[in-house]
């Protein structure tokens, strides 16, 4: 007999709007077991999705579903919404090769409206399809489902202010499950809220405004003021009320009683106008280990499902993380003037080891990149040496700070970047595929990518020494190559970089932690008698010219190889090479670089497979620029590059 004989009834949501209260709470409980299940076998975001169960229920019966756009913010919370529509068969296959997306993806389903792995975009894409909606005369209902980690994002009340200021609407839940925003909930709460969106106080409202206008103008602006902060005493919503939206809450999130009166008024409002519905949840609810988890099991490996206990295998080294950590937590020790950021990753980043030791000079200033860079810049101008430890990716979104702020005034901010290169599971939203060509064409920048942890450890150490410009230093989510670590790092000249090993007809330039494969494209290239001479770069910029002039002159072949997409190190390289005029002279140039495509979810030994960047692509491009043909299994790979 199956454990879960509501939920194996449903195919899509339009089979959970004939369903009673007692049969969607029954319903809750089995697709919360599900989720548990799935993510015990899995791994991935499990915290997340147990804290909205009753939501996304509630949501796909009140709302005529995917008709009706449900945007959701970030997406790590979606496993429950890919359940119930139509994805349950495949679940065991989530963030593996092949297999569903651990985010929201439009390609995977008419159900994910809009696809995200990034924070705090939901509103402003629900406001678009509303607008979209509007001039095109549909009725659908718009609805944004965003975090309050979220609502720490500059974008997320950006939107709210454009939204707030038009005659739109919009429907936006705020899932507060950090109890930031709430006070306590309850029978209260419930009915307030209840009362608030219902059509008869809509209605009063209306009439009141209307009489309101009849005042003289001094009355009628305090009549107006004295409702809406009479209502926000009540519920709290003031801040939402002045940005223009209609507020309606808080809501306990768990329970169903509560939520689906809220939401059946929500949806059957008439006005034209943006509705916030805040709705408490409690991150990891209804499974007893995340919700004594401190992290709330916000990301997890395979795990026992009875006891919680997370499986891992002993890693051979330490991740590069770590290394950044401990190192950095090191050089503090040395010098007070250091100062940490992260915005809203510190066990990402590692930083929550150095707010352990040094909890007044480590700032979490949420998600909230763009002022992460600022921050640190005004720290730069006053003698301080601010390290800002952001995700590749999420660098993106402060690339104007790093300009303006940052590299304009030549300010010596340092930024760790952490998920350099493919990333594995996350897929295509989390890897750090472009900042060595988004900071490599910056004026004077300096712009490293250590081959190892070791290396890493010397990075730190070099950026830490610049007081005169900006530097970056990037490494990869994962393990190191497990080489023994320095007790402190080695300032490196600037702009140099190394030779490992001498050869004599093919240079290979790694820039990154390729130099392991680029050692063992040398070995198989050396048994086919090809000399291979093997140099990390270090630096991206400024380039060692000399190290490159060098390779270029001596031998027949050079290759340049690196985990970031096209723009990047090679394209300083070439640009080196033709400035010199030795590309004028028979000289083989091979740049190796991340495919012009997005590469998908899978494991990062895979997605380099895919992306080419293997020692046997190595060995293939060399043989192909010699016109030798490749042995079977080493076949050139050149189509995934063009």
């Amino acid at each position: 007999m199956s454990n879960t004989p509501l939920l194996d009834l449903v195919n899509s949501p339009a089979d959970l709007r004939g369903m009673k209260l007692d049969e969607l709470r029954r319903l809750a409980d089995e697709l919360r077991q599900e989720l548990i299940e799935v993510v015990s076998v899995t791994g991935g975001h499990l915290g997340a999705g147990l804290g909205v169960v009753e939501l996304t229920v509630a949501l796909h019966h009140v709302f005529n579903t995917p008709t009706d756009r449900l945007v959701w913010d970030v997406g790590h919370q979606t496993y429950p919404h890919k359940i119930l529509t139509g994805r349950r068969a495949r679940m065991r296959s989530l963030r593996r090769g092949g297999g569903l997306s651990g985010f929201a993806r439009r390609v995977e389903s008419e159900y994910d409206a809009f696809g995200a792995g990034h924070s705090s975009t939901s509103v402003s894409a629900a406001l678009g399809m509303a607008v979209a909606r509007d001039r095109g005369g549909g009725t659908n209902n718009v609805v944004a489902v965003i975090g309050d980690g979220a609502m720490s994002a500059g974008m997320a009340y950006e939107a709210l202010n454009n939204a707030g200021s038009m005659r739109t609407r919009l429907i936006v839940v705020l899932n507060d499950n950090d109890m930031s925003i709430a006070p306590p909930v309850g029978a209260m709460s419930a009915y307030l809220s209840r009362l608030l969106s219902s059509k008869s106080y809509r209605s009063i409202r209306h009439v009141m405004k209307d009489l309101a206008h009849m005042f003289p103008g001094p009355l009628e602006r305090a009549a107006k003021r004295a409702e809406e902060y009479a209502r926000g005493m009540v519920s709290g919503g003031t801040l939402f009320e002045e940005l223009g939206f209609y507020y309606v809450g808080p809501i306990d999130g768990h329970n169903l009683a509560h939520l689906l009166p809220v939401l059946k008024n929500v949806r059957d409002a008439n006005e034209a106008s943006p509705i916030l519905v805040h709705v408490v949840t409690k991150k990891g609810h209804g499974y007893p280990p995340a919700e004594e988890s401190a992290d709330k099991y916000h990301g997890v490996t395979a795990f026992d499902v009875v006891t919680g206990a997370q499986k891992s295998s002993k890693a051979a080294a330490p991740s590069y993380t770590s290394v950044f950590a401990k190192a950095l937590i090191e050089e503090a020790r040395r010098d007070e003037k250091i100062i940490a950021i992260n915005a809203a990753m510190p066990s990402g980043t590692g930083l929550n080891k150095f707010a352990e030791v040094f909890p007044d000079r480590c700032f979490d200033v949420g998600i909230a990149e763009q002022h992460a860079v600022t921050f640190a810049a005004g720290l730069a101008c006053e003698g301080y040496r601010p390290i800002c430890a952001i995700y590749s990716t999420f660098l993106q979104r402060a690339y104007d700070q790093v300009v303006h702020d940052v590299a304009i005034q030549s300010l010596p901010v340092r930024f760790a970047i952490d998920r350099a290169g493919l990333v594995g599971a996350d897929g295509a939203t989390h890897a750090g595929s472009f900042d060595l060509a988004y900071l490599g064409c910056l004026p004077g920048f300096v712009l490293m990518a250590p081959a190892d942890e070791a290396e890493l450890v010397h990075a730190l150490a070099t950026a830490l020494a610049i007081d005169d410009r900006p530097s970056a230093f990037r490494y990869p989510r994962g393990e190191g190559a497990g080489v023994e670590l320095p007790a402190r790092g080695e300032i490196l000249p600037l702009g140099k970089g190394r030779i490992l090993r001498e050869g004599s007809s093919v240079a290979i330039l790694s820039l990154g932690t390729r130099l392991g494969e680029a050692s063992k494209a040398a070995d198989e290239l050396a048994a086919r008698g090809l000399s291979t001479t093997v140099a990390d770069a270090r630096f991206a910029k400024p380039l060692d010219e000399e190290l490159v002039r060098r390779l270029a002159a001596n031998h027949e072949v050079l290759i340049t190889i690196e985990e970031g997409a096209i723009g990047g190190f090679a394209s300083q390289v070439v640009h080196a090479l033709a400035r010199s005029g030795l590309l004028d002279n028979g000289l083989k140039f091979r740049p190796m670089v991340l495919p012009d495509r997005f590469i998908e979810h899978d494991s990062p030994t895979a997605q380099y497979e895919q992306a080419g960047l293997t020692a046997r692509h190595i060995v293939a491009e060399v043989l192909a620029a010699l016109g030798v043909e490749a042995a079977p299994g080493t076949a050139r790979l050149g189509s995934p590059r063009s």
